[in-house]
This record gives C-alpha cells, sequence and structure tokens, in this order.
C-alpha cells in the first residue's frame, strides 16, 4: 500500500497543474507586475485581515470600518484583473472544498455527519 503522504504530494501536484490554479497564478503575475492594481489590492486585504482579527477577538467592527471595506470592495471590484483574480480565486477555493469532501468522506461514514447527527440521541 502507499504512503498516504505521497498521495498527498500527488494530489497537490496535480492541483498545481490545475487550469483552475494556472489561470489563478497567470492573473496574480498580471497584478503583481502592475503597481496601481497590486497597491490596491494590498490594502484591501489588510482592510480584510484587519476586520478578521477584530472579529475574532470578539469586537465589533464600527460602521466607519465597514463602510470603508464596502469602499475599498468596490473600487477592487472596478479594476478588470483584479475582479478577475478574485473570481478566479473563488473558482479554486470551491475546487479545494471539493477536494476536503472528498477526503473526509471517510470519517463521515465513520462518525456520521454532524446535521445527520442532530435530533438522533
Amino acid at each position: 500500500m502507499s504512503n498516504i503522504h505521497d498521495k498527498a504530494y500527488e494530489l497537490s501536484g496535480a492541483l498545481r497543474d490545475s487550469e483552475e490554479f494556472q489561470q489563478l497564478k497567470e492573473l496574480h503575475n498580471e497584478v503583481e507586475q502592475d503597481e496601481v492594481a497590486k497597491r490596491m489590492l494590498d490594502n484591501f486585504r489588510n482592510v480584510q485581515l484587519e476586520l478578521q482579527q477584530k472579529q475574532m477577538q470578539g469586537e465589533q467592527p464600527s460602521e466607519e470600518e465597514i463602510t470603508q471595506a464596502q469602499k475599498q470592495f468596490e473600487m477592487v471590484q472596478q479594476h478588470e484583473v483584479i475582479s478577475k483574480l478574485m473570481q478566479q480565486e473563488q473558482q479554486l477555493s470551491t475546487v479545494i472544498s471539493d477536494l476536503n469532501k472528498i477526503i473526509t468522506e471517510p470519517l463521515e461514514e465513520l462518525y456520521g455527519v454532524p446535521e445527520e447527527n442532530n435530533g438522533q440521541q
């Protein structure tokens, strides 16, 4: 029987070779080479990170912070390459989510899906 880690590396290679990842890589390179786009995306991601950190610490973002984040989002969405990059990130995220479901299927079979166990004590 092959080593499970070898299979994980095979899967990593397949993901790296996938069309979804290759398109994401090309768009990422485009943004990196466009100084304005890179700065816009970096600013947007910094605002996102700050809001996430606040929420993780149990703090509610202020209305001003939420408004600023929305404005940043609208601005990056208007930039064609950044918008395409974000769409491609979402597509790759969906692929990874699907892979995760497949990988964890044996555990779900063993322990059951949490939603299925509600009310069944």
